[in-house]
């Protein structure tokens, strides 16, 4: 469903992507594990139509990403829940949903099906609705921004560090609500440094490092890897 080929991106002389080949197919969840800087946002970035490859392909589906304005991809099917959350604090919470619905305005109709999918997803959120978005918790605003994606109404979604920051609790609920998100029949792309959690419910994974992909397998070989378990997960 989503493939890149020998993706590359550059930031004037800096090389941020250096021929990243992946592909997730209709139906799956797979994580894309890396540290800081590994290049998981850039790739992001570049899936989204928010910056251009140097080189390479991005296709969704049969249709070549490239040159697509972002309001194109994200009718086409693919939506971005970027990091940091990049949420309207003034705002409130419903408001902030909405926003997610924006290229599909002309069908007001249909967002309302999935603004109570939403609502049953968080109850938190149906019950601080009009409350500004910038006076919720962390993991509250991480909610409203998975919702605003889901707004989008996605075919594949692409989840941009979703549990950066918050306490481990939360980042169980986060996670759970990905995990149904995707058997609920979303196409997943997450990129995460957590990386003991986002193996436990993804299918296939991953591993970015300097803008290339050093590995590539199922959770539990990359669980069982001494390599990553050092670097990812502290054992």
């Amino acid at each position: 469903m989503l493939r890149c080929e020998n993706a590359t991106l550059d930031y004037g002389s800096y090389r941020a992507l250096s021929g990243v080949t992946l592909h997730v197919d209709a139906g799956e969840l797979v994580v894309m594990l890396g540290a800081n800087g590994a290049g998981k946002s850039s790739l992001f970035l570049a899936i989204s139509g928010l910056r251009r490859l140097a080189g390479g392909s991005i296709r969704l589906g049969d249709r070549d990403l490239a040159g697509r304005k972002p309001s194109e991809i994200v009718e086409a099917g693919l939506v971005q829940c970027p990091e940091g959350r990049k949420l309207f604090p003034g705002m409130s919470v419903e408001k902030n949903l909405m926003l997610g619905a924006y290229v599909h305005r002309g069908d007001p109709a249909g967002s309302k099906p999935i603004l109570e999918r939403v609502f049953g997803m968080f109850p938190i959120l149906r019950d601080k609705r009009n409350d500004p978005a910038g006076s919720l918790s962390g993991g509250q605003q991480q909610m409203v921004a998975i919702g605003r994606a889901l707004m989008g109404r996605p075919k594949v979604l692409l989840l941009d560090e979703p549990t950066l920051g918050l306490a481990p609790l939360v980042v169980k609920q986060v996670m759970a609500a990905i995990r149904d998100i995707n058997r609920a029949g979303t196409t997943v792309l997450l990129a995460e440094q957590n990386a003991y959690a986002a193996l436990q419910i993804a299918g296939r994974a991953y591993v970015l490092e300097s803008g290339r992909i050093v590995m590539e397998g199922r959770p539990d070989e990359l669980l069982g890897d001494a390599r990553i378990r050092r670097a990812y997960i502290g054992a």
